[in-house]
């Protein structure tokens, strides 16, 4: 089955009003190659901003609550999200899984209150170094997916992402036939579970894409696109990815 292309840039906690020039000029870049859906993930601060910036264009955020009000200092509802123009939410980043010590079962919750108040969603899943190399890279990573995937969505708003985490911001990146495997046992897992619309999920790589191994990572079975760090922040290197992406198909 042809799944559409689909590159989010993921700007994690970087960006003021002034970097909206480069938003812009992404998302004009992006109009030139129709068959790749492109997003860009913005703080909070800025997903309003952008979204007035760019009519039309697909801006998100980074994560959301599960409540959608209530006494959660600091914390963003994806309603607010919404309201901020927003059409698409991350949940379950490595940084959050890590960072903030969020449970598959927060990461479902998440999901579930982006998707009902009427977001697409990126779901991340990933294994930690010594993970892969003890050889559990697949088991770890197939028991993010039973914890965190909602049991009921739209499988055109809800995306897959696969992020290892030792290669996000590190440089360093899977071999491909890894990435083909990793994928593949995802699909065979959401097929398993949810049969002909596990078809339709979108699954996409991320971690240390670049314009230089977009194409190859992108190239690669079960691959549906890019979530990109660190090389989305500047159309010049966020471009050559979603150049990459359409030349595939």
């Amino acid at each position: 089955m042809a799944r559409r292309k689909y590159v989010v840039g993921n700007w994690k906690m970087n960006g003021l009003a002034a970097a909206i020039g480069e938003a812009q000029a992404i998302f004009a870049a992006a109009q030139a190659h129709d068959g790749v859906d492109v997003a860009l993930c913005p703080p909070f601060t800025l997903v309003g901003v952008m979204a007035a910036a760019v009519p039309g264009a697909a801006v998100g955020g980074q994560d959301c609550h599960s409540a959608a009000s209530g006494a959660f200092t600091g914390s963003v509802a994806a309603p607010m999200l919404v309201d901020a123009g927003a059409s698409l939410t991350i949940v379950g980043h490595s940084e959050r899984r890590d960072g903030f010590g969020e449970s598959d079962a927060e990461v479902r919750a998440k999901a579930e209150a982006a998707l009902a108040a009427g977001l697409s969603v990126i779901l991340c899943v990933g294994e930690p170094r010594e993970v892969r190399e003890s050889g559990g890279a697949i088991d770890h990573v197939l028991a993010q997916i039973a914890g965190s995937v909602p049991d009921a969505f739209d499988a055109d708003r809800l995306a897959i992402a696969y992020e290892p985490i030792w290669a996000i911001g590190t440089g360093l990146v899977p071999t491909v036939g890894d990435v083909e495997a990793m994928h593949g046992a995802i699909r065979g897992a959401l097929a398993a579970r949810f049969g002909d619309a596990a078809q339709e999920m979108r699954l996409l790589y991320g971690g240390s894409v670049n314009g230089e191994n977009a194409a190859e990572l992108l190239g690669a079975a079960d691959v549906d696109g890019a979530l990109v760090g660190g090389a989305s922040l500047t159309a010049g290197k966020f471009v050559p990815i979603v150049e990459a992406a359409a030349a595939l198909g």
